[in-house]
C-alpha cells in the first residue's frame, strides 16, 4: 500500500514494495498523488515497473557530458561531434530533465533553427546526435522508461546535394595558387584529392606504410565507414607521391618514407586552402567538392558504378549518385 504525507500544502506519495526500490513523488493535489501511486503499484503487480528516477533527475546537459566522455571517442569525426555537443549544451533545452523532453519540444527547436537560416542537413545531423543519445541512455544507461522524442517528429527534408565542380580554367588557377602557397604540401594534396576522390581526413592520416608504389595502390584503414579501402593510383596520382620522395639536401628515401605522407593538421590545410582560393579568385568551392570532382571524373573515364564505388568507398549507389555530376556536354559527345 502506498502512503501519503501532506507537507506545506502539497501531497507526497510513497510506494514501498518488497523487491522494488522505494519511490516517491510530490503533487499539488491528493487525487494526482493517488493516481500516480495506483499506476506504479499496477506496473509492479504486472511486472512492468521501470524505475524512472534516473531519467527524471538527469538533465540533458549532464547526459551530453556523459555521451561525450563515453560514446564520442569511439566515433569518427570526434572534433566535429564535440562542436555539436557544445552547441547542444548551450541550448535552453539542455537544462531540462531527459524524461521531460517531449516531441513537441524538439519540434519547436527544429523550427527555430530552420527559421534562423540553419540548413536542413545541419538540423538533421544535430537531431541524429540527440536521437542517438536517447537510444544509448535507454539501452546502455539503464533509463528504460525514456521514449525518444526525435522519433516523434518529422525531420526536415534533406537539402539538395552540392553539384559544385571545377569549371573553366579554375583548376589551372587553383593549382597555380597552391604552387605559390607557403605550405609546400598544399599542391600535392589537392592533386591527390582530384585523382583519388579521397576525403580530407583520409589524405592527412595517410602514412607511407599504406602506400605501395610498385603495385600502384594505397590502403586506407581510417575511413568514414570504418572499412578498409584500397585506392588505385592513376599515373598522375603516382607521380604526385613519387615527387614527394625525391631527395632534397642529401636526404635519403628511407628517411622520407617514414610517418605521415602529409605531416600537417586539418587547420593548417584549411587556412592555406582558403588563402589559395582567394589568390585564384575562386568562389563557392570547398575542399570536399574535390571529392565530387574526382568521382565524376572516374565515371567520365568509363568505369562502371561497382568499380567507381570500390575506389570512392561509397556503400550505396544512392550516395555514389550524390557525388557524381556528369556534364551534359560530355554526355552529348558520347551520344554522337
Amino acid at each position: 500500500m502506498a502512503t501519503f504525507q501532506k507537507r506545506s500544502g502539497n501531497w507526497r506519495a510513497i510506494v514501498r514494495r518488497k523487491g522494488y526500490p522505494a519511490i516517491s513523488r510530490t503533487f499539488d493535489k491528493r487525487a494526482d498523488a493517488d493516481a500516480w501511486a495506483r499506476q506504479i503499484e499496477g506496473e509492479q503487480d504486472h511486472g512492468k515497473f521501470i524505475d524512472r528516477r534516473e531519467a527524471e533527475s538527469t538533465t540533458l546537459f549532464d547526459a551530453l557530458g556523459r555521451y561525450e566522455k563515453e560514446v564520442t571517442p569511439r566515433k569518427k569525426g570526434v572534433r566535429q561531434e564535440k562542436t555539436r555537443l557544445a552547441a547542444w549544451k548551450r541550448d535552453p533545452l539542455a537544462l531540462r530533465a531527459l524524461a521531460s523532453i517531449r516531441g513537441s519540444d524538439v519540434a519547436s527547436w527544429r523550427d527555430k533553427r530552420l527559421d534562423a537560416g540553419t540548413s536542413p542537413t545541419t538540423v538533421r545531423t544535430d537531431l541524429a546526435l540527440l536521437s542517438h543519445l536517447f537510444t544509448v541512455a535507454t539501452k546502455e544507461w539503464g533509463m528504460e522508461s525514456l521514449s525518444n522524442p526525435v522519433e516523434r517528429i518529422k525531420l526536415p527534408s534533406p537539402a539538395r546535394g552540392r553539384d559544385r565542380r571545377l569549371v573553366g580554367d579554375e583548376e589551372k588557377r587553383l593549382l597555380k595558387a597552391c604552387q605559390e602557397s607557403v605550405c609546400r604540401w598544399l599542391e600535392p594534396i589537392v592533386r591527390l584529392a582530384v585523382e583519388t576522390a579521397m576525403r580530407q581526413g583520409e589524405i592527412l592520416t595517410l602514412t607511407w606504410e599504406q602506400v605501395d608504389l610498385k603495385k600502384r595502390f594505397l590502403r586506407l584503414h581510417e575511413t568514414k565507414n570504418g572499412e578498409v579501402r584500397d585506392v588505385p593510383l592513376s599515373s598522375a596520382a603516382l607521380a604526385v607521391l613519387e615527387t614527394l620522395l625525391k631527395p632534397e639536401g642529401g636526404e635519403k628515401i628511407e628517411k622520407l618514407k617514414q610517418g605521415r605522407v602529409f605531416p600537417i593538421s586539418n587547420q593548417v590545410l584549411d587556412d592555406n586552402w582558403r588563402r589559395a582560393l582567394k589568390v585564384a579568385e575562386i568562389e563557392g568551392l570547398r575542399f570536399h567538392d574535390l571529392r565530387h570532382e574526382a568521382t565524376s571524373r572516374i565515371f567520365e573515364k568509363g568505369l562502371n558504378p561497382m568499380e567507381a564505388a570500390a575506389i570512392t568507398g561509397h556503400k550505396t549507389l544512392t550516395m555514389l549518385k550524390r557525388y557524381t555530376h556528369l556534364r551534359a556536354e560530355d554526355l552529348a559527345k558520347k551520344l554522337g
